[in-house]
C-alpha cells in the first residue's frame, strides 16, 4: 500500500492553527460544554465514568441515530471516530486491490485517495458547473460496468454545497442496482440545508446495499467529538463492525454520551436549526463581498453546508494565491488545486460572523491588487 499526499488535510494541519482567521474549515464555528448544554447534562458530562463504553455505540446513541432514518432500528447503525473511519472502513471492509469504483468530483478526496493506497481502480464522473454542479447520469451511466463494485457520492456536495434532488438520487441507486453495485452516500452536511428543509438521504433508495456515512463535524457543529456513524443493512454493520476492531475498535465515552443527548428526537433540530440560520446570515455576508469584485468571481452559492466555492478570474494558481493570502493577511483558504481544480476557491463562511468579516477584510486588498 502507498498513499498519496492528502494535500487539503496535509495543508490545513500545518496551518489552520497558525494563521489569524482559518476559513478553511467547512463546517460551522462549534461552541462550548458551557454554551451548548444545560448545567444538568454537563453534571452528567462530568460523572460518568471514563470506560470503554460499547464498542458498536451505545444502545441510546444507536437508537438516536437510527431515528434519523426512516425504518431504521439500532442494528442498521454502527457508530465511529469521525465519518472519516465510516469512510476508510467502509472500503476496507468491502473493496480490495483490482476492484472498480465510480467516484463523483469533485469531492473530498479521503475516499478516493485511500482507495487508491489499496489498490482500488477509481473512475470519475463529475458534478457540471454548467448544471449548478449537479452530474449528467448519462455520464455516469456510461462508466458503470459489471465490473463495478461501488459507486461513491457526497450529498450535500464538499466544495460546492450543491444538493441531488430526490429524482437523481433515485436514479443513482437504480444504476447502482443495475450491477450489483454498493452506493457509499457520504453525507456529513446533510441538515445544513439553507432552505430548511432536510435533503433526500441514500437510505431513502431503499436499496439494500446502500451504505451512509455521517456525523456530528459538519452540519451539527461538533468536531472535536470525533464522532460518526454509518447506517446500512444489519449485515454489513456487523461485518464493519469486525473491521472497526482492526482500526480504533470503540469511540470516546463522552463522545457516545453527547451524541445521544444531541441526536435524539426532541433535540436534534434544535442544533440543525441554529446551524441553518448562522449559515443564511453569514453567506449573505459572503455573497455582498464577492459582489464588490465586479465579476471576477463566478459563484454558484450553495445549498447547504458552510462552504462557498467560488471561480476566479485572476492569472495565478490557486495554491499560489492560498499563499499569498496566507503569507500577507495570516487568513488560510482552501485551494481549488487541492480538489484538482485549479482557480477556484473554497471559503468557508461558518466561522463566526466576527471573524468572517475580518478575514474578508483582510483579503480583499491583496485580490484588489492582482
Amino acid at each position: 500500500m502507498k498513499f498519496e499526499e492528502f494535500q487539503l488535510e496535509r495543508n490545513q494541519s500545518i496551518w489552520e492553527n497558525k494563521v489569524d482567521y482559518n476559513l478553511s474549515e467547512s463546517g460551522v464555528h462549534p461552541g462550548t460544554l458551557d454554551s451548548l448544554f444545560s448545567t444538568e447534562f454537563i453534571k452528567k458530562i462530568t460523572t460518568t465514568e471514563l470506560t470503554y463504553g460499547f464498542t458498536e455505540g451505545s444502545p441510546e446513541l444507536r437508537q438516536s441515530i437510527a431515528s434519523i432514518y426512516p425504518g431504521a432500528t439500532p442494528e442498521n447503525v454502527q457508530a465511529f471516530n469521525g465519518s472519516a473511519e465510516a469512510n476508510m472502513v467502509a472500503i476496507m471492509t468491502l473493496l480490495s486491490a483490482g476492484d472498480e469504483m465510480v467516484y463523483m468530483v469533485p469531492n473530498y478526496l479521503q475516499i478516493h485517495g485511500f482507495a487508491q493506497g489499496l489498490g482500488v481502480n477509481v473512475k470519475t464522473f463529475t458534478l457540471h458547473e454548467s448544471l449548478n454542479w449537479q452530474p449528467d447520469l448519462d455520464e455516469l451511466r456510461s462508466l458503470v460496468t459489471d465490473k463495478t463494485k461501488m459507486i461513491c457520492v457526497c450529498n450535500p456536495n464538499n466544495p460546492t454545497g450543491s444538493v441531488l434532488p430526490k429524482e437523481t438520487i433515485m436514479a443513482i441507486g437504480e444504476i447502482a442496482k443495475s450491477v450489483g453495485a454498493w452506493i457509499l452516500s457520504d453525507e456529513v452536511y446533510r441538515g445544513a440545508e439553507l432552505n430548511g428543509e432536510e435533503c433526500t438521504s441514500v437510505w431513502e433508495t431503499g436499496y439494500e446495499k446502500a451504505i451512509v456515512n455521517c456525523g456530528l463535524s459538519k452540519a451539527y457543529g461538533l468536531p472535536g467529538l470525533r464522532l460518526g456513524w454509518s447506517v446500512s443493512n444489519e449485515s454489513y454493520i456487523q461485518d464493519s463492525w469486525a473491521t472497526h476492531d482492526y482500526t480504533s475498535i470503540a469511540i470516546g465515552r463522552l463522545s457516545d454520551l453527547i451524541a445521544a443527548h444531541v441526536l435524539h428526537p426532541d433535540r436534534r433540530m434544535d442544533t440543525l436549526n441554529q446551524t441553518r440560520a448562522s449559515l443564511t446570515e453569514n453567506l449573505g455576508l459572503f455573497q455582498d463581498w464577492v459582489k464588490s469584485f465586479d465579476g471576477q468571481f463566478s459563484f454558484i452559492p450553495p445549498q447547504a453546508g458552510a462552504m462557498a466555492f467560488a471561480g476566479y478570474e485572476w492569472d495565478i494558481n490557486s495554491s499560489k494565491l492560498v499563499e499569498k493570502v496566507r503569507n500577507e493577511a495570516s487568513v488560510m483558504l482552501v485551494a481549488g488545486d487541492w480538489y484538482g481544480m485549479d482557480h477556484y476557491l473554497r471559503f468557508g463562511y461558518g466561522a463566526k460572523r466576527s471573524d468572517l468579516e475580518a478575514a474578508l477584510e483582510r483579503i480583499t486588498p491583496i485580490l484588489k491588487l492582482l
